[in-house]
């Protein structure tokens, strides 16, 4: 007997550390039951981290309407399952509902919810959250929570996600009694900051259908009518895990109808760092070079589920592909030239590109596309202009244009650039007009270096993204790029043009 109460308190406390270690942190709890129950470790990939970091959020209750995109099979479902274990770990009285566009996946997920929760060091840690059923659709934890799975197209009525919110109390006097009961209250209120269950909605649309108005519109209408009112409380989470695969996929329904409601967290394949290199979101999985390879397979595909970065088909401003040069061709008597439309607004973006003006075709050399002051902007469009030693710099004076146009000559001039040859112009015709003009020749006459889109994400998703009506938030890239075509067209350079 001795010897077992030598041995007890340790073996309580190591148990203890455990069970506070694992919960602290999604990642923690993922990456010791993944061990524990396949023997290997879970490869981390930074987009790993980051997600885990947003699920932690709403275990603590700081987020309760979540969007997390990401590729097709870059461990979102094993972080979704995962989730959900931790959660009950957390409070074993938590409701769950898991949604998807397949019966089958939903199932085959909440099997492996069980399995871990299964797990002989899991039940040790969180005796309450062990399950009492095998059945995959309907099941409930020891300490009364509850698992619905389903597609997202079947049945949910009947179920709710989350703990239900407690009744106010009525006022009270100032009694020994109502002491009590208000020490009661402040108990409670603590009790509710508890996580208490989520909606999960895992890949709510089949890949194979997210080109279907009428099957999109289904989805996105059962989500109106009965998904979003499966919440015992306004404090249940709702998270939506997917691969984009249409602008109006769900999460681009909801974004949309609530911008300010959802926390987006978007994962491209292919990321840029500061200094502007491209690099492969996870390397185990794929390679920077298997990322090209698979975006030359087919654009539409990669953009949409690899960059997060649905696309329309139709009503494109620029429709067909763009030309791409991959060694600069050289001529004679060519210019490397600048044209720069600033913002006009706070919101709007600065968008300078340049190029060398040849006699079949603008080659684009670099691009600043960017919402920063001009703090920022003038300094940065300098050290462009000096980099690539442009001849001609042409900048739309709109809207503080002209000032700004002279401060980057007093930059070049500082940095010893007296070769570069700066003008500015005001522009007095419709911005819409001329885009749509000059659309044609604008993809006749541009050619892009291979990787562009990777180079200058933002501007290329502005460029490729360009309605011909209506729906295009901004205008700052192709308005900039319609000037590179028009400057081959002037003379003396512009409209009531001033010179430097």
């Amino acid at each position: 007997m001795a010897q077992r109460e030598d041995i007890e308190p340790t073996l309580y406390s190591e148990m203890d550390a455990l069970r506070a270690w694992s919960t602290s942190s999604l990642l923690n709890f993922t990456l010791y039951f993944f061990d524990k129950r396949f023997h290997r470790r879970f490869i981390v990939g930074q987009h790993h981290i980051k997600i885990c970091r947003a699920f932690d959020r709403v275990l603590r209750g700081e987020c309760t309407r979540l969007i997390i995109n990401m590729p097709p099979r870059y461990g979102k479902t094993e972080l979704l399952k995962n989730f959900a274990a931790d959660g009950f770990a957390i409070n074993p009285a938590a409701n769950f509902i898991h949604l998807s566009y397949s019966d089958d996946l939903v199932r085959d997920n909440s099997k492996c919810i069980q399995d871990i929760m299964h797990d002989p060091d899991y039940s040790a840690l969180f005796p309450g959250a062990v399950p009492t059923s095998s059945n995959t659709r309907k099941w409930k934890t020891r300490a009364g929570g509850g698992f619905y799975a389903v597609s997202s197209a079947g049945q949910v009525t009947g179920f709710g996600a989350g703990l239900v919110d407690e009744e106010e109390e009525p006022s009270i006097e100032d009694t020994d009694e109502a002491l009590g009961d208000a020490v009661d209250e402040l108990d409670r209120k603590s009790a509710d900051s508890i996580f208490g269950g989520a909606i999960i909605i895992d890949d709510p649309i089949k890949p194979d259908d997210a080109r279907s108005d009428t099957i999109r519109d289904k989805v996105n209408q059962k989500f109106e009518t009965t998904i979003r009112n499966r919440v015992n409380s306004r404090k249940t989470p709702i998270i939506i895990i997917m691969q984009r695969l249409d602008e109006d996929d769900l999460c681009g329904y909801l974004t949309k109808l609530e911008p300010d409601e959802w926390e987006v967290v978007s994962m491209p394949a292919i990321i840029t760092d500061e200094d502007g290199r491209q690099e492969a979101l996870w390397p185990f999985k794929h390679t920077l070079a298997e990322l090209y390879k698979l975006r030359d397979k087919n654009a539409f595909v990669f953009d949409t589920q690899y960059l997060q970065n649905p696309q329309p088909l139709e009503g494109l401003m620029y429709e067909r592909p763009w030309r791409t040069y991959d060694i600069l061709p050289y001529y004679t008597n060519s210019q490397v030239q600048c044209y720069c439309d600033t913002a006009d607004e706070g919101s709007d973006y600065l968008c300078a590109i340049i190029y060398v003006a040849t006699p079949t075709g603008n080659f684009i050399l670099d691009v600043l596309y960017t919402q920063k002051p001009m703090e920022y902007t003038e300094q940065a469009l300098a050290r462009l202009l000096c980099k690539y030693n442009v001849e001609e710099a042409l900048v739309e004076s709109n809207n503080g244009g002209r000032g700004f146009a002279r401060n980057v000559r007093d930059i070049i001039l500082r940095m010893g650039n007296k070769h570069t040859y700066i003008k500015w112009f005001y522009q007095s015709d419709n911005k819409q007009s001329r885009i749509f003009t000059h659309s044609a020749e604008v993809q006749n006459m541009t050619v892009f270096p291979q990787n562009w889109e990777l180079a200058w994400p933002e501007f290329a998703r502005a460029i490729k993204n360009y309605r011909r009506t209506g729906g295009n938030p901004y205008d700052d890239a192709p308005d900039a790029l319609t000037g590179t075509v028009e400057f081959r067209e002037r003379e003396g350079g512009g409209n009531a043009a001033d010179y430097f």
